[in-house]
């Protein structure tokens, strides 16, 4: 039987990997400065490894981002006095989970180019169009 990865282990690897990727640096690059190879790397950010304090601090100073930033989002166990308290949309989370694909990186990073408030609104306008589109 195969081990589920726990839920917060997993949020935390994919934040590595987001903010490792908004960097723009390599798997390998992340592994060599923390001592490990990148397969490691690649297990740490799935949630299949689990990521210990003293390793988080590490990667925390390898990425210059606060401890912090690897929990922003995470979700709330059940046991947890907060369960089911959770304020915000539901949907956020699935933003969140897109924003953390190298595809939802690229469209973040090339739309906060574009300048011109007109056409950040035609585009968005249009991919509505074409999810609802895609819905018929």
């Amino acid at each position: 039987m195969t081990k589920v990865p726990n839920p917060i282990d997993r949020h935390v690897g994919a934040r590595v990997r987001m903010r490792r990727m908004m960097i723009g640096m390599s798997q390998e690059k992340l592994g060599e400065s923390l001592g490990l190879t990148f397969q490691q790397v690649q297990k740490y950010e799935k949630g299949t490894n689990r990521i210990s304090a003293s390793r988080l601090q590490q990667i925390s100073e390898t990425l210059n981002i606060p401890l912090a930033y690897f929990f922003k989002g995470a979700p709330v166990s059940e046991g947890s006095p907060n369960a089911g308290f959770a304020e915000g949309n539901p949907e956020e989370g699935y933003a969140s989970d897109f924003v953390m694909t190298a595809e939802g990186l690229s469209l973040n990073r090339a739309f906060a180019r574009i300048t011109d408030a007109k056409i950040r609104k035609r585009i968005v306008d249009l991919i509505v169009a074409l999810a609802e589109g895609e819905g018929a």
